[in-house]
């Protein structure tokens, strides 16, 4: 007993500094924010700031002119749409990748990852300059050209959020066929020959035999793009709403709601308020796919 307990403690202490550290960095930030966000803090009460308990949080979930809802409503159908469109052309992708007899595969797989390559601020800015600039951007000269009324792509809400999800497609769509690409390449094909033999016909092969032996394998990825289209911050903020550059565009994820209360309005409290938000509906997300995985695996 005693050595076990002494190697127990050495473990402890051997590990103090890796906990010490992600105390510091991980559990104090949020600890932190959550006490800010019962508070007032903001940019008139920056030292002399008040304990307000939930005021906070009630103004954002009860008041629907504060803008956390439609922010959370933009957030779900923006991941929703996002993740389909992902799944889609990603799948159809990989799956012309992995016709039998195609020239030059890896070259085109190259192709495919380049956008994954590129820094996402890069690329953001490059559409922005590039393809959506109402001037000389790409798709308006090829509109001119064609006798067509040049368009400006990111002033109305609809339109700047069609081409952030395309842009977002850019960025994210690399990842999602290198998973697809290899899941498929991972079934066996005499499955395939099976069920030609049966008289079954591609999409019968599809559902039957291709997404259930592809799904645990891209289940996880889903997951993790789920998570990264939700907290996607960058290509909406720097496509609309960047400072010194707005388009006209009034769409907002929470994350950007977060950082216009926090950096624009200068208001702290509400601002943490809805940071501890984002953290409890995206742990709550957690629970939910991890009791799921649990239950299919009983």
């Amino acid at each position: 007993m005693k050595d076990r307990k002494y190697n127990t403690l050495k473990c402890y202490l051997w590990s103090l500094p890796s906990l010490v550290l992600i105390l510091l960095i991980v559990i104090f930030p949020i600890i932190y924010t959550g006490y800010i966000s019962l508070t007032n803090m903001n940019v008139y009460h920056w030292t002399n700031y008040s304990f307000i308990g939930l005021e906070n949080y009630k103004d954002a979930i009860l008041v629907f002119d504060s803008g956390f809802i439609k922010a959370f409503v933009m957030t779900v159908i923006w991941t929703v749409t996002s993740m389909i469109l992902q799944l889609v052309i990603a799948y159809v992708l990989a799956s012309l990748l992995n016709v039998r007899g195609l020239k030059a595969r890896n070259i085109y797989k190259t192709f495919l990852i380049f956008p994954w390559a590129m820094p996402g601020y890069v690329s953001i800015l490059l559409w922005k300059t590039g393809m959506f600039n109402s001037q000389f951007g790409l798709l308006n000269q090829w509109m001119n050209k064609l006798g067509l009324t040049a368009a400006k792509w990111l002033n109305s809400d609809w339109s700047a959020f069609w081409c952030c999800t395309i842009v977002n497609l850019w960025l994210a769509l690399p990842f999602m066929i290198t998973i697809i690409d290899g899941a498929l390449q991972s079934i066996d094909h005499s499955f395939y020959e099976s069920a030609i033999l049966d008289g079954a016909n591609w999409f019968e092969r599809t559902v039957y035999i291709t997404i259930p032996m592809i799904k645990p394998i891209i289940g996880p990825s889903v997951v993790i793009t789920i998570f990264t289209t939700f907290k996607q911050f960058d290509v909406i903020y720097l496509l609309t709403q960047q400072v010194g550059a707005k388009t006209g565009a009034n769409i907002h994820t929470i994350m950007t709601y977060a950082y216009e209360n926090a950096f624009i309005t200068n208001n702290y409290g509400y601002s943490s308020a809805i940071s501890i938000l984002i953290f409890v509906i995206l742990i709550l997300f957690t629970v939910v796919i991890n009791r799921r995985q649990k239950e299919r695996s009983v």
